[in-house]
């Protein structure tokens, strides 16, 4: 038997229920992997609430690592003992579990150098950070971005990762206890949106040119300001929607903010072809085997604590990546 997080209905952080569940042998292509570390991400939130909907009762999560216990007939590349670590969309799903089976194609072999609890808290942030910064505009040295959510995990990979590119950073964060924790991770420029309007200070801070890119993770209470603050024909990057949903609007409005663009990227588009996603695995763990990015875990929790953890998440409590560990 193994320990699994499932929700029976949508709802908040207290549907989530912590059972026993039996994992049985792999069937063909599958492999059975003993969870060392699961990540926590904000995406977990919208298939709790029903945002992302998925056929009930369902497991949790998209992200996790650890070591491979057995093998199902076919699989060749991949063998018992392997660290390996995964991350996805609705075919990764279950992964608040100790132990689990999973599509061997799925998986993505650790370097020694990464250990799995880094994994956990980097799989899925990092290669959305990956094609963020490496597939979605092409960045040229000398140019601003504006960054919502920079003391997040993704945020954080991100300000790290656009210094290597010789970008300036805007981060927006809440506290200044954030605003610490994003400067350490190369924000350049911080604003408080709990007390400072976005889209103004930006125009100060750029001469009033406006930024090339918008990062934009916070969705209805940031999306009219992430507008106001692009240059003429920037690129408006909506990445999620933690305040709620963007509501409907006229596209006539892009072509009065400057004729930008708007844009709603998934990951698993981005790692959907299998070379693809080798390349931005492979960019993304030299970086951080190098250190030149760093991977702050900044929260750890049992998996039995998952209603706490969604509830410090949703609360903006956290910062950094989360993970739970067995």
């Amino acid at each position: 038997m193994s320990k699994v997080v499932k929700f029976h209905e949508i709802g908040g952080p207290q549907v989530l229920r912590f059972e026993d569940e039996e994992v049985g042998d792999p069937g063909p292509g599958q492999v059975r992997i003993r969870h060392e570390a699961v990540g926590l991400n904000f995406a977990d939130t919208y298939f709790r609430s029903g945002i992302y909907p998925v056929p009930l009762p369902s497991g949790i999560g998209n992200e996790a690592s650890g070591v491979v216990q057995a093998l199902g007939e076919g699989v060749s590349d991949i063998k018992v003992g392997d660290r390996v670590t995964y991350t996805g969309f609705t075919n990764t799903l279950g992964a608040y579990s100790a132990e689990r089976l999973l599509d061997a194609n799925l998986l993505i072999s650790l370097p020694e150098a990464i250990s799995c609890e880094t994994a956990a808290a980097m799989t899925m942030r990092g290669l959305s950070a990956a094609y963020l910064m490496r597939r979605i505009y092409p960045f040229q040295s000398g140019e601003t971005i504006l960054l919502h959510a920079a003391a997040g995990g993704v945020g954080l990979i991100v300000s790290q990762w656009a210094k290597l590119l010789g970008l300036t950073v805007i981060g927006t964060v809440s506290t200044e206890e954030k605003a610490e924790i994003a400067r350490a991770h190369g924000c350049d420029h911080i604003i408080n949106y709990s007390h400072e309007d976005v889209a103004v200070r930006v125009r100060e801070i750029t001469n009033g040119v406006g930024v090339s890119v918008v990062f934009d993770s916070v969705g209805k209470a940031t999306f009219m300001s992430s507008l106001d603050s692009l240059k003429r024909r920037g690129l408006m990057v909506c990445v999620g929607t933690a305040s709620g949903k963007i509501p409907p609007f006229d596209p006539a409005i892009l072509a009065r903010k400057g004729s930008v663009y708007l844009t709603r990227p998934g990951l698993a588009d981005y790692i959907a072809d299998p070379q693809e996603k080798q390349e931005l695995v492979d960019e993304l763990f030299g970086h951080v085997s190098a250190g030149r990015i760093r991977i702050e875990i900044n929260q750890r929790y049992a998996l039995e604590d998952a209603v706490q953890a969604h509830q410090d998440l949703e609360g903006r409590k956290t910062t950094g990546s989360s993970i739970f560990v067995l």
